[in-house]
This record gives C-alpha cells, structure tokens and sequence, in this order.
C-alpha cells in the first residue's frame, strides 16, 4: 500500500528582473530555463499580474499539485520571489521530496541566469536523457570527468572541447554534487545527477543562439553520452 503524503518546498530568493518580467519567464518563457509547460493541464487559481500567481493540477484521491509565486520589487529592476511547491507525493517520499528540494534551487537559479543574461531572446529547448547505465552511484561523477570539470567550482571560467559536440567557452555557473550548470555566451546547459534519486542522468540545452536545432543537438549529446556510460 503507497502512503500519500503532503510535501511543501518554499524558497526566497532576489531575481535579475522586473516582477512583470518574471512573470512572463514563469507563465510563457519556461523552456528558457527549465522546461515546456504549456501543455500542461493546469488552472490558475490566483492570477494577479504581475505579483502573486497560483497554479494548481488535481488528480484522483486527493492528489494535486499546486506552484505558487509571490512576487514583489526591489531596486534596481530587480523582484524578490517567495516560491512554493506543495502538493501529494504517491510513493518514495523521501526520495521523491529530496529530489523536488534540490532541483528547486538549481530550477530558481537558472532562471536568474536566463533574466540575467538571454531575458526575451528565443529559445530553442532540448532534453536529453543519458542511458540507463548512468544509473550508478558515480554516475554523475563520470559525467564531469568527461566534460573536464570535476571539481570546478561556479565562476570558473572553461574552454571545453565535448566530443562530437563542439567547443564550450564560458563558465561554470552551478555546481554541487547534483548538478552542473555552464553558461555560455549563446546558450545554457544544465546536467541533472539524477542517478541519486533512482533515475539516469539527464541534461537539457536552452540555445538562445538563433540557430538552434533540436533534432542536432539530441544526436551530439545522446551519442557523449553514450561514450561516456559505455
């Protein structure tokens, strides 16, 4: 028998952008910096432009889930944020809440870097999932070993050459145990250590570059991938 238990995740944090600016990144611009939501079934149950939005899905026994954002201005262009992700996990709890914790922040962190350096430029998204071989407990580790940043802390500056892929030249932007943010002058790249919340490694590039294509990109990083879990 699965237990359903209620789980809320807050987070505050100060935003690069106009409240009215994060409210179009959060309602229309979601492949910018965290994925395509507009075919979600979701209803706004409060919609006060630009400052408070709540949008909410309901399932069968009382399953939902519900993001609210509050935002308010600050100097200089500038919006504090007050998050909230709450709703019903069906199974794995624990494992299922430490995973929406962490991606929250790198989620809200993406989402400054978006409004910091690429806010209104197009996007083209892509996600790529590494092979189920990535599913170890090194998994991530073998990941930032291939791509030469193991160990590289954010702000560092990088020169990469991804095999079958291209140069990288940027910066490192996001890094802890679980993710990997690189930032580059055309394009963000996110790598997910899901391998510790029972999943492969996953990756997703947001090209703000005018030339983007899905398709290319899935091939040249599905086929690292590949190479990396061999």
């Amino acid at each position: 028998m699965t237990e359903n238990r209620k789980f809320e995740i807050v987070a505050d944090t100060e935003l690069p952008g106009t409240p009215e600016r994060v409210w179009q990144a959060v309602t229309a611009d979601t492949s910018a910096w965290m994925f395509p939501t507009d075919q979600w079934p979701d209803v706004k149950t409060v919609e006060e432009y630009p400052t408070h939005l709540v949008s909410r899905m309901d399932g069968p026994d009382g399953w939902f889930n519900q993001l609210e954002h509050v935002l308010e201005p600050v100097d200089g262009g500038r919006a504090k944020l007050h998050y909230v992700h709450s709703g019903i996990f069906a199974d794995n709890w624990d494992e299922q809440y430490d995973g929406a914790s962490k991606h929250t922040e790198f989620y809200l962190h993406t989402l400054g870097q978006y409004l910091q350096y690429f806010d209104g430029r197009p996007v083209v998204f892509t996600d790529i999932q590494g092979p189920a071989s990535s599913q170890t407990p090194v998994g991530f580790v073998q990941l930032k070993e291939a791509l030469g940043v193991d160990g590289l802390t954010a702000g560092t500056a990088i020169e990469l050459d991804v095999d079958g892929v291209g140069r990288l030249s940027g910066e490192v932007d996001f890094a802890n145990e679980n993710f990997l943010g690189l930032r580059t002058s055309d394009a963000l790249y996110r790598f997910f250590g899901r391998n510790v919340f029972g999943a492969p490694v996953g990756m997703t590039v947001h090209d703000f570059g005018g030339s983007g294509d899905t398709e290319l990109t899935a091939k040249a990083w599905g086929a690292f991938l590949e190479k990396v879990y061999a």
